[in-house]
Formats: structure tokens, C-alpha cells, sequence
């Protein structure tokens, strides 16, 4: 059967339709009704959906009593043994009269419902094994569940008698049920729920990813969308990456508002964005800035502490920055979220940087991030957080900087500045020549040579290495970390501080993160672009 329900919205309902053996998810933050949606699902389809609530208990115990496999049904669906008026005992006994905030603790339910299925499928094959019908004996759905842990987790054994479940460890050593580790008992359960699941239902699971390790979450919810192909499935969820891994089609939560319904969006195709991204910017609340970098502790603490009003999103390097703005600002169906997005300076000159600008692109004012950190200001703020000022700043901070220039003034640190200027060059030019308005061989030969023959590769070498000497010549550290992208930067900074490097960044990271250095969070603000989202 196909599932179909609606679900309001402040410009209308949406209907959404599931079909057996496919998946349809959702992906939100905090705050967007997620819990609720799966509530109103499971309202809509009655007794056709099984919702796996976010808040469950997850306290594995094989010494319940042993019930009938019905009873055993019933209490896992419904959350009572009683036969009549079913749905009505899912709202007050599965669900306590609070669907959305109650705990659901239905793992006895579960247990039983297992112990009960291999009870009775036990007993029909040992009953035509005595008849002589020659018929094959049906799995149980312990065994099912066995099958599926050992492919999940092969380096513990589950053992289940008639009455008991273990774990094996290397063959020989083994623990209680009750002892499994959250992710074991959370893989445990998981498995189970999809087994036992009424045939042609829906499942809903809400927050799927609980307590699950990531190197194992892709293969286990293959393994569960595969052994139940009669059903299909509804993934509600805030972990973003595990929303992209999946197939099926999938849906952004934006809001909730109890009158007015969810704010929901489709994750658009063909965006120029990876599924991940496109679910990050529909999902933000925030305008977005594209940064270079990817997305590492210093690069995040530095931005999200400088911007705190817009989702940052790492984009590598500088032509990806470009790209994503330029296609978020293209494409109709991002028109919501507004953006803009950073560069590292890399010497763009004058008309670069306006261009840049135009397309709501600014620069750093230094070659790379971590070069804000020599500039005057903010490492004057970095040493005074160590008590020094006055003339015992300047004392402080002159050795600095004649190490910045010394190193600068080095010919073999000098030359790899000045080969990747030159190939950035290059790389900008070919990339902007249009050969399209050639009609043959010839035509296409002499445009190409004509439009390369205007870039002077040697004069560009020397302009950059004379703005290198000139910039250590003036002693102008500004200018000079506009070109100078050495790596030992930090190497350097870090003796405003006193420590060594790894020490340096991390107290960065920690000084930006919780502003516990106000004096240096402030500098590196004034220092960095300031953005508007269009």
C-alpha cells in the first residue's frame, strides 16, 4: 500500500506519499517541530504507522516474563495487551496522553515480542520436522537479528537461548545482555523495532542516529531498509550528514508554529551544491558566508566568533568561495537564505577586489587567515593580554617582527611566494578567456595566442618580489602579509605569547570561542571585512 498523510504549512497543506521499500526524511534543527511532524504522521496513518520515538529507554532486560506472541504485539504496538480499541491504548499507554515529550519504554515489549517469535516458530519446525512434511525451517527473527548484528558488529557474538541473551567476545569470554554498551543496546533495539513492525507499515524513526557510532550508521540502515522491503520509512532528524547519506527523497523543517503549521522545503537537484550543503543552507536560519578553509578549529573559531550572526560554511579554496555565492545568489530555489563570502587576500589588486566586491565577495586584508594574528593591532592586543605595554610592548614586539622580515627577506622563502602568485595569475586569466566567438582551427589558435600573449608572466614575477623586498624594506608588516602565506606564521606569532605553536592556536581557538581575551577578539573584528547578505 502507498502512505500517504499532509502536513500544514503556513502557505498550505503538502501531501506526501511513501511507497513500500522506499524512504522519505527530513532534517531539522532545534525548535522545528521534527518530534511533532513524526506525532502527526503516526496520528494520520493510525494503526499503518510504528513511530520510534526520539525519547526511549534503552534498558535491555531478558528476565521479562515470557507472554504470548499476540500480547507480546500488542504491548509493542500499542503499549497494552488489551484487544480492543488499539489506537486508543497507543495514545494513553504506549504514549502516556503526551505523545511528543512522553519516554517511550516498550524494550520489555520487544524482548518478549522476540522471545515469543522464536517460541512459536521453534514449535512449527520441530512439529513438521516430526510430521516428516519436509518442509524448510522459517528464521526467526532472532535469527534475522543475529544475521544483521554479526555483519553490523563481527567482533561480539550475540548467543540467545530460549530464554536468555549474551555476548561473546573472541569466542570464549561473554556478558549479560544488560551490559551491553549504549550503541549495542541502541543497534539492538533498532533492529528489533524494524523486525517485529507490523507487515505493510510505516516506520518512523525519530532521531535514528542515537547512541549509533558513525563508521557503522550507513550499513545498518541498509541492512534495515533492506529486510523490511514491505514497508516504507520516515527518517526525522537533525544530524545533517546522515540525512545526505541516505536515499529517498528528503525535506528541510525550517519552523514550527502550533497554528500555523511546519516551514518546509524540498532539497532542491541540480543546485550546484553537494545534498549535504543544500540541507545545511535550507536549514540555516541565518544568512550564510562562504569561507576558504576547510573548516578547521582555527578557521571556524575565528569566524564564528567575528561573524556570530551567519552559518559559516568552508568551502576550500578561494574559486569555490566564488562559485557557491554566485550559484546560491543565482538559484531561485535558495532565494530564502541570503549570502556572501570571504577570500584570502592572495594579492588581488585593485580592480579584482572591486569585482569580487560586486559579486558580494570581500578579501582579507592578509594572504591567509592565520597571517591576522602578526598584523600591529592584533598582536599588540595578544601580548597585552600577558601584562606588556608601553615601552615593554614595543620591547616585546620588535624581535617579532624582525624575524617576520628576516624571514621574508630570504631569497628560497621569497621565490615559492612568487611562484604561486604567478600560477594564480595564470590560472584567473585562462579561466576568464572566452574562445567561443572562434569559427575554425585557425581562428581558435590565433584568439588563444592573442588573449595568453597580454599575460607577461616574467613581469609579474618581478612586481611581486619587488613588493615583497619594498614591504621589508619599509618595515611595512601590513603589506608584507598581504603576499607573505609562509606557513611558520604561527611559528612566529606565537612568541607574543610565549608558547609554543600547537599551545598558541589552541588558546586562540578557546580565547575566540568563549571571548576570555575581549582585547584580542575585538582586534581580530576590526581587522577582518565587513559583510552584508544580499
Amino acid at each position: 500500500m502507498t502512505f500517504k498523510f499532509s502536513v500544514p504549512t503556513p502557505s498550505g497543506p503538502i501531501d506526501f506519499q511513501v511507497e513500500p521499500g522506499t524512504s522519505l526524511l527530513f532534517v531539522g534543527a532545534n525548535g522545528g517541530g521534527k518530534t511533532r511532524l513524526a506525532v502527526k504522521i503516526e496520528n494520520d496513518l493510525g494503526e499503518n504507522a510504528h513511530r520510534i520515538s526520539a525519547h526511549r529507554a534503552l534498558t535491555l532486560n531478558p528476565s521479562v516474563p515470557k507472554i504470548n506472541e499476540r500480547a507480546a504485539l500488542l504491548g509493542l504496538r500499542m503499549g497494552h495487551a488489551h484487544e480492543g480499541a488499539a489506537l486508543l491504548n497507543r495514545i494513553g499507554s504506549r504514549w502516556q496522553n503526551n505523545a511528543a515529550v512522553s519516554l517511550l519504554n516498550d524494550y520489555d515489549h520487544l524482548v518478549q515480542a522476540l522471545f515469543a517469535d522464536q517460541a512459536n516458530t521453534s514449535l512449527e519446525t520441530h512439529k513438521n520436522a516430526r510430521a516428516g512434511v519436509g518442509q524448510p525451517a522459517s528464521p526467526t527473527k532472532f535469527e534475522q537479528l543475529v544475521e544483521i548484528w554479526d555483519r553490523i558488529l563481527p567482533h561480539r557474538k550475540l548467543h540467545i537461548t530460549g530464554d536468555d541473551i549474551q555476548v561473546l567476545i573472541g569466542g570464549t569470554d561473554k556478558y549479560r545482555a544488560a551490559d551491553m554498551s549504549d550503541g549495542e543496546r541502541a543497534i539492538f533495539y533498532l533492529v528489533g523495532q524494524t523486525l517485529t513492525a507490523a507487515p505493510a507499515s510505516l516506520i518512523i524513526f525519530d532521531e535514528p542516529e542515537l547512541h549509533i557510532h558513525r563508521s557503522i550508521m550507513s550499513r545498518l540502515w541498509d541492512e534495515l531498509e533492506a529486510v523490511r522491503p514491505d514497508c516504507g520509512m520516515v527518517f526525522i532528524s537533525h544530524d545533517l550528514e546522515f540525512v545526505a547519506s541516505r536515499e529517498g527523497q528528503k525535506y528541510v523543517l525550517s519552523d514550527y508554529n502550533p497554528t500555523s503549521g511546519w516551514t518546509i522545503e524540498a532539497v532542491p537537484d541540480s543546485t550546484g551544491f553537494t545534498e549535504d550543503i543544500t540541507t545545511l543552507i535550507l536549514g540555516s536560519r541565518r544568512p550564510v558566508l562562504f569561507v576558504e578553509g576547510d573548516g578547521g578549529s582555527l578557521d571556524q573559531a575565528i569566524y564564528r566568533a567575528c561573524y556570530p550572526d551567519w552559518t559559516i560554511i568552508p568551502r576550500g579554496s578561494c574559486e569555490e568561495v566564488i562559485h557557491a555565492v554566485i550559484t546560491m545568489r543565482a538559484n531561485a530555489a535558495l532565494t530564502r537564505v541570503t549570502c556572501a563570502g570571504i577570500v584570502d587576500a592572495d594579492a588581488y589588486d585593485a580592480s579584482d577586489i572591486q569585482l569580487l566586491q560586486s559579486k558580494g565577495i570581500a578579501a582579507l586584508p592578509v594572504s591567509e587567515i592565520e597571517n591576522l594574528f602578526l598584523l600591529p593591532s592584533v598582536i599588540e592586543a595578544i601580548a597585552r593580554v600577558e601584562g606588556f605595554d608601553g615601552a615593554t610592548l614595543k620591547a616585546k614586539l620588535a624581535p617579532i617582527f624582525d624575524e617576520l622580515f628576516m624571514q621574508a627577506a630570504d631569497p628560497k622563502n621569497q621565490l615559492p611566494i612568487v611562484m604561486r602568485y604567478c600560477r594564480r595569475r595564470i590560472d584567473r586569466t585562462l579561466k576568464k578567456i572566452d574562445l567561443s566567438a572562434a569559427t575554425d582551427v585557425a581562428a581558435l589558435a590565433g584568439d588563444y595566442i592573442k588573449k595568453t600573449g597580454t599575460l607577461d608572466v616574467i613581469a609579474l614575477a618581478k612586481m611581486a618580489a619587488d613588493s615583497i623586498q619594498k614591504a621589508v624594506a619599509d618595515k611595512n608588516v601590513p603589506e608584507l602579509l598581504k603576499w607573505y602565506d609562509h606557513k611558520g606564521i604561527l611559528g612566529i606569532a606565537c612568541k607574543a605569547k610565549g608558547t609554543t605553536k600547537i599551545q598558541f592556536e589552541q588558546w586562540i581557538v578557546r580565547a575566540l570561542r568563549n571571548n576570555t581575551a575581549p582585547g584580542v577578539s575585538g582586534a581580530v573584528r576590526k581587522v577582518l571585512p565587513a559583510i552584508a547578505a544580499l
